[in-house]
């Protein structure tokens, strides 16, 4: 799977109705239908898109959102959520934090209590994380290995491909 393809399957994501949980369920149904090398190479895609959104100014942009409450395991879990907005919206807050507040999702809490906040609506999003890994363990009958097998898979990649 290349960045274009991991896209593909990230946009195709936020175009479908329902709730993040329906889009995870989407998505999963999706690396399904692959090769469990697919969803190896998912996590992959989607773990260096992360890391490159680890940066002090979208940071600082994410803590403006949520009020200065965000810890370090919120922010990891914001950048996935980020990935999750699309690869424009991704690919502009990465290249101008300042774009995050004109994001949909974020117009959509300005001047709202976070305690009134929807679950879909925090601009967090720590399952997608999983996704990948529920799909290959399902595919590779691994379940029962609390993700050895995939993690060991996820490393052996990174390491072999480059960025």
């Amino acid at each position: 799977m290349n960045d274009d393809a991991f896209w593909a399957l990230i946009d195709e994501s936020t175009r479908r109705p329902g709730s993040r949980a329906e889009r995870l369920e989407w998505l999963r149904t999706e690396l399904l239908r692959r090769p469990a090398a697919e969803s190896v190479a998912f996590q992959v895609r989607l773990e260096r898109a992360c890391d490159t959104a680890h940066r002090r100014g979208i940071w600082l942009a994410a803590d403006r959102v949520e009020h200065g409450h965000l810890t370090e395991d919120a922010f990891h879990y914001f950048t996935l959520w980020l990935v999750g907005q699309g690869r424009e919206a991704y690919e502009s807050v990465v290249a101008d934090p300042g774009t995050l507040d004109g994001l949909p999702a974020v117009r959509a809490l300005v001047g709202r209590p976070m305690g009134d906040w929807d679950d879909d609506e925090w601009p967090e999003w720590e399952e997608l994380d999983y996704v990948a890994q529920d799909a290959y363990d399902e595919l590779t009958g691994q379940e029962d290995d609390e993700g050895e097998e995939f993690l060991d898979a996820v490393e052996e990649l990174a390491t072999s491909s480059p960025s």
